[in-house]
C-alpha cells in the first residue's frame, strides 16, 4: 500500500467520523483523530485474530493497548496543558509502542500488506507524540 493510498483511507475515515467528535476541541489535535483511526483498524484486525486460538491472547492485548492511546490523550487533554498532560501523553506513547510490539508478535496471522499499513500508522502516532510530550513539559502557564 502506497503512502497516498494510506492517506486516502484515513481521509475517508475522517469523512465518516461522527460530527460530535469533529466538533470537540480535541479533534483539532491532529494526533487524536489518527489515534482513533488506529483503534478502528485494530478493531478490524482483532476480528481476524480471534479466529485463531494463538491470536486470541494477542487480540486482547492489542485492543487494550490501542484503546489506551486514545484514552490517555482524552484524559490528559481534559486536565489542561502542562506536565500533567505530558504525563498522559507519555502513557499514550508507551501504549503506542506496545501496540506496535503486539502487531509484530501477530505477524504470522496478519497479511504483510496490512502489517505494513499498521506499522506506518503507529509510526506516525509515535512520531507525533514525541514533540507534543516535550511541548507539554516545557509549557508554562501565563
Amino acid at each position: 500500500m502506497q503512502p497516498k493510498d494510506r492517506q486516502e483511507i484515513f481521509e475517508k475515515w475522517v469523512e465518516e467520523a461522527p460530527e460530535f467528535l469533529k466538533r470537540d476541541p480535541l479533534w483539532r489535535f491532529e494526533l487524536y483523530p489518527k489515534a482513533l483511526f488506529f483503534y478502528d483498524l485494530v478493531w478490524e484486525d482483532c476480528q481476524g485474530l480471534m479466529r485463531d486460538v494463538r491470536g486470541r491472547a494477542i487480540a486482547h492485548q492489542l485492543i487494550r493497548s490501542a484503546g489506551s492511546i486514545c484514552a490517555n490523550i482524552e484524559e490528559g487533554f481534559g486536565r489542561g496543558y502542562g506536565k500533567e498532560y505530558g504525563y498522559f501523553l507519555r502513557i499514550s506513547m508507551g501504549s503506542a509502542r506496545e501496540s506496535r510490539g503486539w502487531y509484530y508478535r501477530a505477524r504470522a496471522l496478519i497479511p504483510e500488506s496490512t502489517l505494513a499499513h499498521r506499522f506506518a500508522v503507529i509510526g506516525e502516532i509515535i512520531s507525533m507524540l514525541a514533540p507534543n510530550i516535550q511541548r507539554q513539559y516545557n509549557y508554562r502557564k501565563k
